[in-house]
């Protein structure tokens, strides 16, 4: 009896009265409406806000008044808000949010781009996406490291640790080789260590996965930490000078006005990143390897009933997992950057972030870490036309963009069910 009134009481639904969550967002959306329109607009100056299609300010280009602009998509928010608050079915919950923030967004563009001082009241739309997809790119590998492992039931905190031994890897070999290919096979092979660690102290021994990951963050720094400051920074020449890949541009692709210049004469790690979310997603959810991971993910027990070697398959997609996080890496080192002491500066964690967010999804996941990639251009762009906003604020923009999204917008989602939970073998 007291058994029966346990599960009535655990399966009760829960009356959440007039404040669902839909009404709650409504309510945070139309205050941020409102502060647009009342805030911004005041802000906002007489001058004409440029939005160029180029990398400057010539060539054609949306244009608004600055004021209007501000107060005009404030009221976009506005209205979003509202709607929610009127009790908005929830299959237009996504859209309408979505709408309600891009106003939010081009309210708080209208202000700052109107008030930039003469001669940088315009915003180049290609540098922005381009850079979005840059800044993007690490955000993608780890989140997909991450989709990796969580899917096979294998908690991945070490993803700041894989980018970064990738990073580092890839900037040594490559700059010992010459050759960027060296490098970049390093750099899979650095992060595929890291993971290799995981795998074993998390699968075999069954230490807690949440402090295994952490623990192999603190090594991946401790150990390039000591190696830059030995070798790289001896001789740069020698250990730090790797080669780069050049953009490839693909041809009539990249004529497309905006989205051609930004997406298709990019270097191979932007088509590596958005290949690899097109393979895991469709292996993921349309292979016998993807309904392999997912049920051991979800269901090991039954999973090893039917003839899947759990153990096994975990070892071989946390390692996988490493190889795309060690690549990620190796998207600072072999295309942009020298490598310098914990250069990864919490990506990984802003990763794992996008994958929640994503919903454990590598399309999700996609989508997430193209939203924290804008935030952290949308940083850089507002120190480049000297912004009243302090630079402190803005540095801390792509990090609050993060908290926002996992605490506010991502609701309740659901965990592979068997994540983090070790299997031992009956």
């Amino acid at each position: 009896m007291s058994t029966m009134a346990v599960e009535d009481v655990a399966v009760a639904p829960v009356d959440q009265g007039f404040w669902t969550r839909t009404r709650k967002v409504g309510a945070v959306l139309l205050a941020l409406g409102l502060l647009a329109t009342v805030l911004f607009g005041a802000l906002a100056t007489g001058e004409q806000a440029r939005f160029t299609l180029s990398e400057d300010a010539a060539g054609a280009a949306l244009e608004i008044h600055g004021t209007l602009g501000a107060i005009l998509f404030g009221l976009v928010a506005v209205a979003a808000g509202v709607a929610m608050l009127a009790g908005l079915p929830k299959r237009w919950f996504t859209l309408v949010l979505g709408v309600g923030l891009v106003g939010f967004v081009l309210s708080f563009l209208c202000w700052q781009v109107s008030d930039a001082p003469a001669g940088q009241n315009f915003m180049p739309l290609v540098n922005i996406l381009r850079g979005t997809f840059i800044l993007a790119l690490p955000l993608v590998f780890g989140a997909l490291a991450g989709v990796l492992c969580e899917r096979s039931g294998v908690v991945n905190v070490a993803i700041e640790g894989q980018l970064l031994m990738g990073a580092f890897s890839g900037a040594l070999f490559g700059s010992l080789s010459g050759s960027v290919w060296v490098g970049l096979v390093a750099a899979a092979i650095g992060g595929a260590f890291i993971s290799l660690l995981l795998a074993v102290f998390s699968i075999r021994y069954l230490v807690d996965q949440v402090v295994m990951g952490i623990v192999l963050n603190l090594l991946a720094v401790g150990v390039t930490g000591f190696l830059y400051e030995r070798l790289m920074q001896t001789n740069a020449q020698k250990y730090n000078s790797a080669p780069r890949f050049g953009n490839w541009e693909i041809p009539l692709l990249s004529d497309i006005p905006l989205l051609g210049p930004a997406l298709f004469r990019g270097n191979i790690f932007l088509y590596l990143g958005l290949l690899l979310v097109l393979v895991i997603h469709i292996a993921l959810f349309r292979t016998r390897w993807g309904l392999r991971t997912r049920s051991v993910g979800e269901h090991p027990t039954a999973a090893d009933t039917l003839g899947v070697k759990v153990l096994g398959l975990r070892y071989r997609n946390v390692l996988l997992a490493g190889v795309v996080a060690g690549i990620g890496g190796a998207s600072y080192t072999l295309a942009l950057y020298s490598f310098t002491k914990n250069m990864i500066g919490g990506k990984g964690f802003i990763a794992l972030a996008a994958l929640i967010f994503g919903r454990w999804s590598p399309t999700g996941a996609l989508l997430a870490a193209l939203f924290f990639g804008f935030a952290d251009q949308l940083a850089t762009y507002l120190g480049a036309i000297n912004s009243v906003i302090p630079n402190q604020f803005l540095a801390m923009l792509p990090y609050l963009a993060t908290i926002l999204a996992v605490a506010g917008l991502v609701g309740r989602v659901r965990a592979p069910a068997a994540d983090g939970k070790p299997y031992i073998k009956g």
